[in-house]
């Protein structure tokens, strides 16, 4: 990536949008009739699919049940043409186990576990084709995915990356930008209260830096709720149509 300029002097980004700009975002609900929920997100060339399963009765070993709420499961898997590298990608390697484990402590902090004790929801998230900002694309997929399972939630969970180039916070980073390197972190909002899901930094910022980055990231997160809340209204005014028919 050397010689790559990622910010341009007139302060646009390789893929020409401005600093704190989202990439496009097109989403669905209710895209597979078999599972109690799904969702469809594209953000950018990133695309990913969410399905949900429950809250159902625990499969397996009843002694993981807990008794005051349910338990979360997630599943994270890349499709193994979503990138160039065409190579096999089982579900149990290192990556998307590590995946899974964000995206559980990430729901658990949202959905309202506690009014199905004993009882177990399925979150299953494939990514269909990868061009950066694949947890957050699965976050939101997974949000939407929720939603139509009609499981309660505090608040939606809205997720976006962000970077820090040239003294300049960059928002959605692209493949591209997130490949060249430099600081780089994921974060999961819930808007209504501010409250974060999950943070993660792969690698060392400043101090002085951190607030900047971390701004640009909450007010994509808040974007980017705003996108999904019109998905949902629209998706509710679709269903109503159906049900008046």
């Amino acid at each position: 990536m050397a010689g790559l300029e990622l910010l341009s002097d007139q302060g646009y980004r390789v893929d020409g949008r401005r600093a704190g700009e989202l990439r496009k975002i097109q989403a669905r609900m209710g895209v597979f009739a078999q599972a109690d929920g799904s969702a469809y997100i594209e953000q950018g060339n990133t695309k990913a699919l969410a399905v949900v399963y429950g809250p159902h009765e625990m499969r397996g070993s009843r002694s993981r049940a807990l008794p005051d709420r349910a338990l979360v499961n997630c599943q994270y898997s890349m499709a193994t043409f979503s990138t160039g590298e065409r190579k096999r990608r089982p579900h149990g390697d290192r990556k998307a186990c590590e995946m899974g484990l964000q995206l559980r402590q990430t729901f658990e902090a949202a959905i309202l576990t506690q009014l199905y004790p004993r009882s177990q929801i399925d979150i299953y998230v494939q990514v269909l084709q990868a061009d950066g900002g694949n947890y957050a694309a699965c976050v939101n997929a997974a949000t939407l995915a929720v939603l139509d399972a009609g499981i309660p939630m505090r608040d939606f969970v809205c997720a976006c990356s962000a970077g820090f180039v040239d003294g300049t916070a960059l928002a959605d980073l692209s493949h591209v930008e997130e490949a060249a390197g430099g600081p780089q972190l994921a974060l999961a909002l819930l808007p209504a209260s501010g409250q974060l899901a999950l943070l993660e930094m792969d690698a060392r910022l400043h101090e002085d830096h951190l607030q900047q980055v971390l701004e640009a990231a909450s007010q994509a997160a808040r974007d980017v709720h705003a996108l999904l809340d019109r998905v949902v209204r629209q998706h509710v005014r679709e269903a109503a149509l159906l049900l008046g028919d």
